[in-house]
């Protein structure tokens, strides 16, 4: 993965997608938590104007109390305060747990639809989409968007309830006090207006940058290995440094204009206590205000720019969940490119074969072809083997058979129907297809083998784990089926990992079997063991064999020479041997090579 990737990302969908919408969005999540939001929105409207009651209490205590020296009033009203105070903390101890559920539901719900989301787009999507963005997308941009639920949310409604009650108190009491300062509302609105239109933008780059980090990190920590055995560290500790710096430019940018806003917004909360204070002796003369009144109003000003000092603490995380809504819901909004058709042909399985006609293939969708014009016919029951120097189109004939991608020209059939009228699901699980690079997952050796399907029984695990020989290691281990595969499958060799792939090949009984250099990175020692499994495994079963090792493919049906995307020869390996032509040079520099001799092709 590169900075430039990330630098040069312009996604139209998430640019499209305006804060609005993003929250619109959630607003089907939200409803599955309605009656308890309900309950929580009560609760902390109780909570707030609960809390609104000391002041007045305060102004009874100086006005009344202390005046008329009434001790016994005085200790009750600081009893009252104290209550008060007691409650109002037990309310939003209850409406703070609420939320956090409501808010933990609500992050599960969201991550499953994300990530069976991703599990329905299509490779392509992957090719463009590094691994460390993803995972930004999915963990992060979905715990922003918790935390503004749980705490951002909450914070701004009891904010909006708690000014509109100040303000409410404080024209009861005294409304020329409160017409003058309800004047310095439009001033602070303005400021907040501009604010939030300069930095919502750069707040969103900020995210960016953050995924890149992410990216960056993820993608050398899985090639440590590589990076240290190649002395790479100097250029990854720079790369690092390079996506590191631009996220702290952004960053510095956002953090000083938070500051500048917050101190000149500040400045007004010192103007609004002056005017009090001037206009409070002025009426204080004349019986228009109070002592008490006065102290009122300065707790209820500083009350006021409370919920302006918890949106300085706030804004980020509102910032980091605008730009992460419009990240998630611009994936939601990516479609597949490959759909099922409305009305899919049923196809339950390979009965007479599988034929390529006139197939024309690129990656980039312009003229860069991979495939020209390419077309052959495997025959139910048939083995055919595609040979050819790396990089000539070999892998991507089976991705295109897979329907991974579709030929922009010709088509690709199965028993007759075209495999663009059948659903993806019914079309693969007539496959299966064993890599080059064998992945295992996290988890035993017998989920391994099944991939969690229930439908396969332990005997039907265990018995093709015999028949292609990987039970003789299996039964070795400690817990044999249950034993823990480590990250990677560590804690197996090459050969043994092989070998479970086979087992997990044959399990799911396809009618296609497809091999992707299966034998080319194991020693011949074991290469012989594999090759004794891939037999059992391939009996009776139409096979496409992609091979470098040509001593693994002498007895398939058929030999496809594929070069620079076409196919130059075809034919057995008898046949080919006495063309005379590429396949037998190829075929002569690998003997030839075993004995130390050298040829160009």
């Amino acid at each position: 993965m590169s900075t430039e990737f990330f630098e040069d990302e312009k996604t139209a969908a998430e640019h499209e997608i305006k804060s609005r919408d993003a929250f619109t969005r959630l607003l089907p999540f939200l409803k599955e938590h309605k009656w308890r939001l309900a309950g929580c929105l009560l609760i902390l409207t109780g909570a707030t104007l609960l809390s609104l009651y000391w002041p007045i209490l305060l102004k009874q205590a100086l006005d009344v109390d202390i005046q008329n020296g009434d001790f016994g009033g005085l200790l009750l009203t600081v009893v009252l305060i104290g209550l008060i105070q007691g409650v109002t903390l037990l309310l939003q101890y209850i409406q703070r747990v609420w939320l956090e559920i409501i808010g933990q539901d609500i992050m599960v719900s969201l991550k499953t639809k994300l990530f069976g989301h991703i599990l329905s787009l299509d490779v392509s999507f992957f090719d463009r989409n590094p691994v460390g963005r993803l995972m930004a997308r999915v963990e992060s941009d979905t715990e922003s968007l918790r935390m503004m639920f749980t705490n951002t949310v909450v914070l701004l409604v009891g904010d909006v309830i708690l000014v509109a009650g100040i303000f409410a108190i404080m024209f009861y009491y005294s409304w020329r006090m409160a017409s003058i300062l309800v004047m310095i509302i439009p001033i602070v609105g303005t400021l907040i207006y501009i604010f939030e239109k300069k930095t919502t933008p750069r707040f969103l780059e900020v995210r960016k940058k953050m995924a890149e980090v992410t990216g960056t990190l993820t993608e050398f920590l899985h090639g440590m290995s590589i990076i240290q055995i190649f002395h790479r560290g100097a250029y990854a500790r720079e790369r690092v440094n390079r996506v590191n710096y631009l996220k702290f430019k952004e960053d510095t940018y956002v953090n000083m204009a938070v500051i500048l806003f917050f101190n000149t917004v500040f400045l007004f909360e010192y103007v609004m206590i002056g005017l009090v204070l001037f206009f409070g002796v002025l009426w204080m003369e004349k019986g228009l205000i109070t002592v008490g009144t006065i102290t009122m109003f300065i707790i209820l000003i500083w009350r006021s720019f409370d919920p302006i000092w918890r949106a300085s603490e706030q804004m980020s995380n509102i910032q980091k969940a605008i730009a992460g809504g419009k990240r998630i819901f611009a994936l939601l909004s990516e479609e597949q490119k490959l759909p099922d058709p409305v009305k899919p042909v049923e196809w339950p399985h390979l009965t007479e074969g599988i034929r390529f006609e006139e197939v024309w293939f690129s990656y980039t969708g312009d003229d860069k072809y991979v495939l020209k014009d390419v077309s052959f016919e495997v025959p139910v029951g048939k083995r055919m083997a595609l040979v050819g120097m790396t990089g000539g189109g070999k892998t991507t004939v089976i991705s295109l058979l897979l329907r991974l991608y579709d030929p922009q020209k010709g088509r690709i059939t199965v028993d007759g129907i075209d495999i663009r009228n059948l659903r993806k699901a019914d079309l693969r699980k007539r496959f299966a297809l064993v890599l080059q690079d064998i992945f295992l997952f996290p988890g035993d050796v017998r989920s391994n083998i099944s991939l969690e399907s229930e439908a396969f029984a332990d005997d039907r695990i265990i018995r093709a784990a015999a028949t292609v020989e990987a039970d003789r290691f299996v039964k070795r281990l400690p817990q044999g089926y249950q034993t823990e595969v480590s990250e990677k499958g560590a804690n197996f060799s090459r050969g043994e990992r092989q070998l479970l792939s086979f087992a997990r090949a044959l399990a799911v009984d396809p009618d296609v079997l497809l091999l992707d250099e299966a034998t080319s990175s194991v020693d011949p020692e074991t290469e012989r063991t594999v090759q004794a499994s891939l037999a059992k495994l391939m009996k009776g079963r139409t096979s496409i064999i992609i091979a470098h090792r040509l001593s693994t493919i002498l007895d398939v049906n058929r030999i496809l020479v594929i070069r620079r995307g076409e196919i130059i020869e075809r034919g057995t390996h008898t046949e080919l041997l006495l063309q005379n032509g590429y396949y037998s040079k190829l075929f002569h520099l690998q003997f030839k090579s075993r004995n130390g001799v050298t040829a160009n092709v």
